[in-house]
């Protein structure tokens, strides 16, 4: 017998980074025999949502392949934290169902049908076409939206050199609120889906850590999620009232005078509230005048407004007051649209409490990391069909109303790049199958995903690109506790080239001939170019081999050596260059100041200061902020200070949001019938793993998340006579769904919820069935000329594959695609789409089957036409909305 002690190895959270090239582990599917594996970890990053945290890649060095996905600990924003999608990225890479070879049309548009082609077809029909809109003229009927990777790679770059148009996904315009949970005395969450909002896993990962925490947590939306669960307070306030929520907690703050008046004097622009008011420039007047504007916000007032108790308004309110500069908060999305009233009327809480910028507080950033691409930056083409006259405050493209436009007239497009899946994931998906299915507007049509998607069916070209952990990007974010840099690698070529493989193109190494975007779009600017005489190739050009194409990876090299701060310094220390540290590491901390950003001095120079105004000028333009008889940089407005009055919303029409407002909305109580059944629906509910356009071939998040009832509250079911389980129909202004209804005290009476990204489908007949652990077959057919009607033929069920789980799929539903019923209610103001949805909730309909959707886009064109008539072009037309207080 052997009695020596037993060997007990050091426990740790994750191998040690020195150690990833060859590290040995016990199989734990051989236990109880002692079978040691030996993996090779690479990291990289997700690509599941905007926040891409870092992914480690377990490869078994004998078979190659990725064993499991686990969380980067060198990641700086994400330190090893992982929500379900990021381990789920494994079960995308090994779907037996998802596309390998890149696919051309070979019947009409829209049949379905396609067949394998090659990626000389590819570029060269591609190249030759975008080669004849540039020669004549017509560069900015060339047209990329949606999906990642970001703007530090090639699409953007690609498009704008064409003389072409690029854009994101629709998003929010929302202000930099950076939450700092971890430090913060009270948090406040504005979310109905908390648990799933966007870029909040760093922050949540921070609130989580060990340690004594006598912070408080309230949590805002209409319905209860786990993070509400575990609050202080959960706040659900009626659907579109959180604005004037946030003013009630203003009005408590300036009534019981918990406000940091010392640093609302120093770094808010007070002085141009008060010209903006055409008031007297007198900080005691400003005082008054503060609280004589939001008197009208009482816990009363808010409470019979909002449908919360007075008392909790009042509670909150203080809380916030005596945490001070340590109120964080966070805002996923302002659902209501709404001017941006709730993300201007948070930051307004930060401003009064001193929280703005502070440690645990709600940091008003500088913007994420700069991260220029090799060579000049370019302009993309201007376009009403990117940026609608209507919306002259728009910050971003305002890509959900395209195929609105297109039907109006307003422009065509020769050859159309989706990076996202527009039919399955924007509202009003039925108006993308009409303006995609007219090859007069849209003359070419190419698909870059991933998977199979609802938007394949109308593409010319299907081109399979690389999920996580297959592809190179970057994401650079902005968190309280760091700037960073993530970088994300194609596992398999970085192993190759490990090993001494030389790699030409990225698809040599990935599964099939999955590419990625990136060599994508350098591949094809050199065939649209090939001579160079267009002045498209030399943006393409090697930086270290003139005249010569960029490689993938000298593209990266030159940005980590010439321009992220501190990279190639931290690089030398361990011996490595700047890419190889990145390869190693997979993301980097951009050196940021001790001190608050805004309090940074001023370098030495010549400044005049203007006491009266308390700020800096250099050579007549504001610098910055003189305060605590220092001058100091301030923070990124016109100002150098945190602004209550915007010049430039009254300047462009809007002026009674000109400083913090309660907007009316569309969901507003007044507006709704409830006699006639009308309720608020929130489409945004929490999923226990929500789904991006990515995440089909996700079965472990099939598993999860296989359904979408319709939440609705016990008072609301009795009154229509319904039990948990049963059928009814949520009915919009375009059309209507046949949904499952799950009674729930977890949403507040008078709203239904329901989560979005879920129930994807794919036709019926289609020559690519697309992932079968989460689509169903449909039937999608025309019953007018502008209406269609889905019908579900094939539920989620087991099927045969090279994965023995296809054979034990038990569940039957991957919910119900509610989004087609969804109009575009294009906000105002900012052009942001508003999500909240007014809708009759009814008992399903004879005839209507679970899964049914209905819609008309001639109706979506009727409410497209009616919300850009609330619309203010610059300069025109009378105010056409007022406060709601």
């Amino acid at each position: 017998m052997d009695h020596a002690p037993p060997r007990t190895p050091p426990l740790a959270d994750f191998p040690p980074p020195e150690r990833w090239d060859d590290w040995e582990e016990l199989d734990a599917a051989a236990w109880p025999r002692r079978v040691v594996r030996r993996c090779s970890l690479v990291p990289t990053i997700c690509g599941d949502c905007e926040a891409a945290c870092g992914l480690l890649a377990y490869v078994d060095r004998d078979s190659g392949a990725i064993q499991r996905l686990e969380g980067n600990p060198e990641h700086p924003g994400s330190r090893g934290r992982l929500c379900a999608r990021g381990p789920a990225t494994l079960n995308r890479i090994h779907d037996p169902e998802r596309i390998l070879l890149p696919m051309r049309r070979v019947g009409p548009r829209g049949s379905g049908r396609f067949a394998a082609t090659t990626w000389d077809e590819v570029l060269r029909e591609l190249g030759a076409r975008i080669r004849k809109a540039v020669v004549e003229g017509r560069g900015a009927e060339l047209l990329s939206h949606g999906g990642r990777p970001g703007p530090y790679g090639f699409a953007a770059r690609a498009l704008r050199a064409f003389g072409g148009i690029d854009h994101g996904s629709p998003t929010d315009a929302l202000g930099p609120l950076l939450p700092d949970p971890g430090r913060a005395k009270f948090t406040l969450r504005i979310c109905s889906h908390g648990d799933a909002s966007r870029c909040l896993g760093p922050h949540a990962g921070r609130a989580a850590e060990p340690g004594p925490r006598d912070g408080k947590l309230a949590v805002c939306g209409a319905c209860l999620s786990d993070a509400a669960s575990t609050a202080d307070h959960w706040l659900a306030p009626r659907p579109g009232t959180e604005a004037l929520l946030l003013l009630g907690f203003v009005h408590v703050l300036l009534r019981l005078d918990l406000v940091a008046w010392d640093f609302v004097r120093d770094w808010v622009d007070w002085q141009g509230y008060q010209r903006g008011k055409g008031r007297t420039v007198d900080f005691a007047a400003f005082q008054r005048g503060l609280r004589d504007d939001y008197a009208f916000a009482t816990p009363a007032h808010v409470a019979s407004t909002s449908g919360l108790d007075a008392g909790l308004v009042e509670r909150v309110g203080r809380e916030i007051g005596e945490a001070g500069r340590g109120f964080a908060a966070h805002l996923a999305q302002d659902e209501a649209g709404s001017a941006g009233a709730t993300a201007r009327n948070l930051q307004f809480l930060a401003m009064l409490v001193g929280a703005a910028g502070a440690p645990g507080g709600t940091g008003q950033g500088h913007g994420a990391t700069l991260v220029p691409t090799s060579g000049a930056r370019l302009q993309g083409a201007r376009s009403d069909l990117l940026h609608p006259r209507e919306y002259p405050l728009a910050r971003h493209g305002l890509g959900l109303l395209l195929p609105h436009l297109l039907l109006s007239g307003r422009g065509r497009i020769d050859t159309c790049f989706s990076v996202d899946d527009p039919v399955g994931t924007y509202p009003d998906g039925a108006m993308w199958i009409e303006a995609l299915a007219d090859e007069g507007l849209v003359g070419n049509h190419v698909l870059l995903s991933p998977a199979w998607n609802a938007t394949a069916r109308w593409a010319d070209f299907v081109l399979p690109m690389g999920h996580a952990g297959e592809r190179h990007e970057l994401v650079a974010h902005e968190t309280p506790a760091a700037d960073w840099l993530g970088f994300g690698q194609p596992v398999h070529r970085v192993l190759a080239e490990r090993r001494g493989r030389q790699v030409t193109w990225t698809y040599e190494c990935n599964p099939g001939q999955v590419w990625e975007e990136d060599e994508f779009w350098i591949a094809l600017s050199w065939h649209v170019d090939p001579d160079g005489s267009l002045g498209i190739r030399r943006h393409f050009e090697s930086p270290y081999r003139p005249g010569e194409r960029v490689t993938v990876e000298e593209h990266y090299r030159w940005i980590f050596e010439n321009s992220v701060p501190g990279l190639p310094e931290a690089a030398r220390q361990l011996g490595l260059s700047p890419l190889e540290y990145m390869r190693r590491r997979g993301g980097f901390a951009t050196p940021r100041p001790a001190r608050p950003t805004h309090e940074q001095a001023l370098p030495p120079g010549e400044y005049e200061i203007d006491l009266e105004n308390g700020i800096v000028r250099q050579h007549g333009a504001v610098a910055g902020v003189y305060a605590g008889g220092k001058a100091r940089l301030g923070f990124p407005t016109r100002s150098r200070k945190l602004e209550l009055f915007s010049p430039a919303m009254a300047e462009l029409g809007w002026p009674e949001y000109a400083a913090p407002a309660a907007t009316a909305n569309h969901v507003d109580e007044p507006h709704l019938d409830r006699g006639q059944g009308e309720m608020v629906l929130v489409p945004t509910s929490p999923l226990p793993a929500p789904k991006h356009a990515r995440s089909p071939g996700g079965k472990w998040l099939g598993e999860l998340s296989n359904g979408n009832p319709v939440w609705i509250h016990p008072d609301d079911a009795d009154r229509l006579g319904l039990c948990t389980g049963d059928l009814l129909r949520v009915t919009t202004r375009t059309g209507h769904a046949v949904n499952a209804a799950w009674i729930t005290e977890g949403v507040r009476p008078g709203v239904v919820a329901c989560g979005q990204a879920t129930g994807r489908w794919t036709v019926r007949g289609d020559f690519v069935s697309g992932s079968r652990w989460q689509l169903h077959e449909v039937d999608l057919r025309k019953v007018s000329p502008t209406a269609y009607l889905m019908r579900r033929t094939r539920p989620v069920g087991p099927f045969v594959s090279d994965d023995p789980d296809s054979r034990n799929v038990w569940w039957h539903s991957g919910g119900v695609f509610h989004e087609l019923t969804f109009p575009v209610q294009p906000d105002p103001v900012t052009g942001t789409h508003c999500l909240y949805q007014k809708v009759t909730v009814t008992r399903a309909e004879p005839g209507d089957r679970y899964g049914d959707v209905f819609v008309d886009t001639a109706k979506s064109m009727l409410v497209f036409a009616e919300w850009l008539a609330k619309a203010r072009p610059a300069g025109d037309g009378p105010p056409a909305a007022t406060p709601a207080s």
